[in-house]
């Protein structure tokens, strides 16, 4: 089997792990979520007015803090959602899943890890 073909297979195995699984559940969860939806139209509509407001040649500085601050209530307020949290979380976790498969291939390439023993033989290449 050629290096493609293997690549191939690796991502229809990474597709089916538990941790990709859950993230795209947890997209699909934060996508559907009225009122993330509601959030995040209303902040892209403030990032406009912000953007307007800046470009103009007498620009209201007062007028720009307060869309800034309206700005960061809604940014804070959308990362508080269960949903977001759920999506962090399950992408963090895709993360870390991607950097144990890189961190084996690379043993496998090189005869060396960048990380040092994590005693968890699930996170590594082969020993020493």
């Amino acid at each position: 089997m050629g290096i493609f073909e293997l690549a191939a297979e690796l991502g229809r195995t990474l597709k089916e792990d538990k941790r990709l699984v859950a993230l795209e559940e947890a997209r699909v969860a934060y996508e559907n979520d009225e009122r993330v939806g509601r959030l995040m139209t209303e902040y892209e509509v403030q990032q406009k007015a912000i953007q307007n407001e800046a470009m103009k040649a007498e620009r209201n500085d007062e007028l720009i803090r307060m869309i800034q601050d309206r700005i960061d209530a809604l940014y804070t307020e959308i990362t508080e959602t269960e949903t977001y949290r759920a999506l962090e979380k399950a992408q963090n976790e895709v993360n870390e899943l991607m950097e144990m498969v890189n961190t084996t291939i690379t043993f496998q390439i090189t005869g060396k890890t960048s990380a040092g023993c994590t005693h968890d033989c699930s996170t590594c290449g082969g020993c020493h």
